[in-house]
């Protein structure tokens, strides 16, 4: 085998190898006398099949598998006769095209081929002594106690039947027929038939509730509202349209002590349980929300200190991901693959900025990850398996066995993972001090997130 470098730029490593016909040959042979060794052909006593008469059966076949071989081993005695790190599959060309390949599958000719490489990147980590951030963190109160209640008051409310000639009051439950029209014309996805809607629950559009207080069993009304202008299907965003409502029933709530009563629906011993879990749960609400907040900030952090030249391939591949994404994110919502004020072009812009940060944090921290000796317990990928499962009610062995059975989608469920081993561990790096916001602060978006 000879092995030749070609090239040599940036992360991109180029190499031609040749190997010798008689190298090949020899491969073949070997290969073949195995085969005759076992071969039981018609004609022939066990063992004694011609080596001739076995390379015109199997001899492509078996020098597929040598040719195969071959180019495994040169790729990897490059790799490690250069001390290459590898960040994609090498990409392999065959410069004397298909006729010098028939050729090497008759072991009649040398086999020559390059094989490109692109390397990750060679960079230093360095100490985190200079990185300090702050981490927002917010008290649950009794008011946000009270509302998470109240909320759960709601969804088990009961109601009755109001008394014959009734009106419809704020909080109360109708049960409509209605159809929605565009200049006169029903559109679709504007029809629904017993649809229960909780007046002042504001979950349909804005202004269509309150045209429904005072209606009672039988009325029918006219109720004109407009889209909002980002609503989610783009044909209806910001249009006037009018609903044909037909009021069916109207139902008052009945009254539901926030107390043992509610607690007792939801299988608590006594209220106190029940507070102490829901205050419970506010907190560990909280706390997601403060951890994501300092890991977007030490991702930030982390992507405005280094600075090298990423493998093409990779920010190809994430790219075409995001965009892919976003393109059937764009399809389903009727909306333009540019965003707004922008040209597609610079929408592409943005989000190979995006792809490359990606990137460039995915390398610092499996470089982090790895010298620090960072791994995923099986139990720890056991536990966002059975979570995953659980996601799919009724499917859950499927989703197991697919996961199981999958390397490539059990890695997909590992990166995470790693990816929070990692923040924890440089956490505990570098200076934390933690920011006493409000619940509003707190829960706010970050405009760039």
């Amino acid at each position: 085998m000879q092995v030749t470098q070609t090239s040599s730029q940036g992360l991109k490593q180029e190499f031609k190898v040749v190997l010798p016909a008689a190298d090949l040959a020899a491969k073949l042979g070997a290969q073949l006398a195995e085969v005759q060794a076992k071969a039981q052909i018609k004609g022939f006593r066990p063992g004694k099949a011609p080596i001739g008469h076995l390379k015109k059966l199997y001899g492509k076949s078996i020098m597929g598998d040598v040719l195969q071989e071959a180019v495994n081993e040169a790729n990897r005695k490059i790799v490690e006769d250069n001390g290459l790190r590898i960040a994609v599959e090498p990409k392999l060309e065959f410069p004397g095209g298909q006729e010098e390949v028939e050729r090497a599958l008759e072991a009649e000719g040398d086999f020559a081929f390059t094989v490109t490489f692109e390397t990750l990147p060679k960079f230093e980590i360095g100490s985190f002594d200079d990185i300090s951030l702050e981490r927002p963190v917010a008290e649950v109160s009794d008011e946000d106690i009270n509302a998470a209640l109240k909320n759960l008051a709601d969804r088990v409310q009961e109601f009755d039947a109001r008394e014959e000639g009734a009106k419809a009051e704020s909080g109360d439950k109708l049960t409509i027929d209605f159809t929605g029209k565009l200049d006169g014309v029903a559109f679709e996805g504007g029809t629904g038939g017993d649809v229960d809607l909780v007046l002042g629950s504001n979950a349909f559009i804005p202004g269509f509730e309150e045209q429904l207080v005072g209606a009672g069993v039988g009325e029918a009304r006219i109720v004109k509202v407009t889209f909002p202008e980002d609503y989610s299907a783009a044909h209806l965003a910001g249009k006037d349209a009018e609903f044909d409502v037909t009021v069916k029933a109207v139902s008052a709530p009945k009254a539901l002590e926030i107390g043992e009563d509610l607690a007792k629906k939801y299988g608590f011993e006594n209220f106190d349980a029940m507070k102490e879990a829901v205050k419970g749960n506010l907190e560990a609400d909280f706390h997601k929300i403060s951890r994501d907040k300092l890991k977007r900030a030490l991702l930030d952090a982390l992507d405005n200190r280094y600075s090298f030249e990423l493998p093409e391939t990779l920010v190809e591949q994430e790219f075409n991901n995001i965009w892919g994404q976003h393109e059937a994110e764009s399809q389903r919502a009727g909306q333009p693959i540019a965003e707004e004020g922008k040209t597609e072009e610079e929408t592409r812009a943005e989000f190979r900025k995006i792809a490359e940060r990606r990137v460039r944090l995915g390398l610092v921290l499996a470089e982090i990850g790895q010298g620090a000796g960072v791994k995923v317990e099986d139990k720890d990928l056991t536990e966002a398996l059975v979570e995953r499962a659980r996601m799919f009610p009724g499917q859950e062995k499927q989703v197991w066995d697919f996961y199981r059975n999958n390397e490539q989608a059990l890695a997909q469920l590992r990166a995470p993972i790693y990816e929070e081993r990692v923040v924890d561990h440089i956490s505990q790096l570098i200076k934390i001090t933690d920011k006493t916001v409000t619940k509003d602060e707190l829960f706010k978006e970050d405009e760039e997130a």
